[in-house]
């Protein structure tokens, strides 16, 4: 029983989490958010006894995280100049 409500609010975060990614109106901040969403769904992952799939996941969401941030930078740097 435990384990469905927890899995329920988690499930429930990652909802929420992906909703204010899409339509936060500053895109850095939607760029933490979709690191937190990713961050989540691992955590769904493990709780689910799918550990390869969360270590994929984790490592797809760094990885674009940070291909993220270095687009937004460029974005801003385009901006200025």
């Amino acid at each position: 029983m435990t384990f469905v409500i927890l899995l329920s609010l988690l499930l429930l975060i990652i909802l929420v989490t992906g909703l204010i990614a899409v339509f936060i109106p500053h895109i850095f901040g939607s760029v933490i958010l979709f690191n937190a969403f990713s961050f989540f769904v691992v955590l769904a992952y493990l709780m689910l006894s799918a550990p390869d799939v969360a270590f994929t996941e984790a490592v797809i969401g760094v990885i674009s995280t940070a291909y993220f941030v270095i687009a937004v930078r460029e974005l801003r740097k385009g901006d200025r100049g």
